[in-house]
């Protein structure tokens, strides 16, 4: 039989076991899933480690030709929210929602976005468009706030801070381009997902392709714009990282004009030096003042 001694000792030992303060259980995160990369990263940016955001169309992919795969339904089905650009950017969006029978919080993140046109269509490439960002780092703060509550304040101080960051990113741009005259403002792209970025930072763009990738540039065209740039001595010429580089190089080839670099268009890259929205933005604006002058 125990003693009493040690029948004291393990008394007192269960009491003090019993009586420790629970760990209180980790905050789950927020799931949300993002339509594509560059929209994935503003709303890491706003939601923090509050969410846990995943990606459907990842770095250096082409949202535009993007087929879903039964893991991405399974992906929609476990989200909170699922955010995407809208304007007709992921014309699979709807179809993959509705398959994977999804009844929760959704997000068009462009919503209020006057959308320009291209090509004779709406284009939804708006966050070539500092400005147009600002909308949707509000639609982002709002529906995290409206599915998290608690999180209000949280939400509410991250986007404060980047809405900030955005105006000094603004503001960076347009003096990158003050300095070089007008006529010389001009470049050739893959695709045509510049328009925004004209329109706001005044940048005339040409590309073989239309504002989706999945239509094929003719030989017309990109005959056309090679006597353009020959006419008009653009020296701007730019491969896009998610699209075929060989009409590019064909153009490039037959002008006599050099590559400029990589811009990054529709997706972030993996690592540096766009791997965040405001990187993007700042390493094409980089690269097209640089051909420009």
């Amino acid at each position: 039989m125990l003693s009493r001694r040690v029948f004291l000792v393990l008394a007192c030992f269960a009491a003090a076991v019993c009586a420790w303060p629970a760990e209180a259980p980790a905050q789950s995160k927020l799931k949300v899933v993002a339509s594509f990369s560059i929209l994935g990263d503003l709303v890491h940016q706003i939601g923090g480690d509050r969410v846990e955001v995943t990606t459907l169309v990842g770095p250096n992919g082409d949202a535009h030709a993007y087929s879903p795969t039964p893991a991405d339904s399974a992906k929609i089905q476990q989200a909170d929210l699922v955010a995407i650009n809208g304007i007709s950017f992921e014309m699979w969006a709807d179809r993959l929602v509705k398959a994977a029978s999804y009844k929760g919080a959704r997000l068009v993140a462009s919503r209020g976005i006057r959308a320009l046109r291209a090509g004779g269509r709406p284009d939804p490439h708006a966050w070539q468009d500092v400005q147009n960002v600002k909308l949707y780092v509000a639609n982002i703060r709002d529906a995290l706030i409206g599915i998290d509550p608690a999180g209000a304040a949280d939400y509410q101080a991250r986007a404060t801070a980047y809405l900030a960051e955005l105006d000094e990113l603004d503001a960076e741009i347009k003096k990158a381009f003050e300095a070089i005259p007008k006529a010389r403002r001009k470049a050739i792209t893959s695709h045509d997902a510049f328009t925004y970025f004209g329109d706001a930072y005044g940048v005339v763009f040409h590309s073989p392709q239309g504002i989706s990738t999945d239509a094929a540039a003719s030989s017309r065209g990109v005959a056309a714009l090679i006597k353009q740039i020959k006419a008009e001595g653009i020296r701007a010429v730019f491969v896009e990282n998610m699209t075929n580089q060989r009409i590019i190089e064909q153009i490039a080839k037959e002008t006599g004009v050099k590559i400029g670099g990589t811009l990054y268009s529709d997706a972030l890259s993996s690592g540096p030096p766009a791997d965040t929205y405001i990187d993007l933005m700042r390493h094409n604006t980089r690269l097209l003042a640089a051909a420009m002058q």
